[in-house]
């Protein structure tokens, strides 16, 4: 009924700048969500105060069929960043979304390689919070670039072995053009951010490592 009136704003700011559909998206309110992208005068890109759109909200909190529902609409933007430089891949990557992930990877005018405020990849993301499924989805893209370091100079590599994700680690030494001897901006490499922190399976999976290229070498 509101809709119907011709002094109602569909696209009206309220509080912390949130727009009618991303209270939508925020409630899950399938119904609601749809009636208002069916609207031509819903602008379904407006970010709140924290430059969160509806896409990456839904996104980020795993909600795939409202990732579905906004990207119906051929105007939604994947690609807009939030306030840390994150887009709705960031999220889905970081919070281990995988359906999501599958379903964002599918769209080409989605950047895989997106980088944060921080110089962090979808990728860095996952393997840092050691989603495995996530990182092996990434990695299976020829476009995936899996030495991007972040502004610290760590490579996903060194983040998965400093946090200990011997999964993640067993997934990027699978790729052939993963360096493990790539040194951050202190000079750590993967292989001592593991022996600081304890992690004797990532160490034993570097050493390996080590052991079979120089196999390889001397062949």
């Amino acid at each position: 009924m509101l809709l119907g009136r011709d002094d109602i704003n569909p696209n009206k700011l309220g509080m912390y700048g949130r727009t009618p559909l991303l209270l939508a998206a925020r409630h899950s309110k399938v119904g609601i969500l749809k009636m208002l992208l069916g609207r031509d005068d819903v602008n379904p890109n407006i970010p709140d105060i924290i430059g969160e759109t509806p896409l990456s909200f839904v996104a980020r909190n795993g909600w795939e069929e409202g990732v579905r529902i906004l990207l119906s609409r051929s105007d939604v933007n994947p690609n807009i960043p939030d306030r840390f430089g994150q887009t709705a891949l960031s999220w889905a990557a970081r919070n281990g979304h995988e359906w999501i992930v599958e379903i964002l990877l599918g769209r080409d005018d989605v950047d895989p390689n997106n980088l944060d405020d921080d110089d962090r990849t979808p990728l860095w993301l996952a393997a840092w919070n050691g989603k495995a499924g996530v990182v092996k989805m990434l990695l299976g893209r020829d476009d995936v670039n899996p030495n991007t370091a972040d502004k610290v100079g760590q490579t996903p590599l060194c983040c998965a072995t400093e946090y200990g994700h011997g999964e993640v680690v067993e997934l990027l030494l699978e790729r052939d053009d993963v360096n493990p001897d790539k040194r951050d901006n202190q000079g750590q490499t993967a292989l001592s951010c593991a022996v600081r922190n304890g992690h004797t399976r990532v160490i034993a999976l570097l050493e390996l490592q080590t052991a079979n290229t120089h196999s390889i070498d001397q062949a």
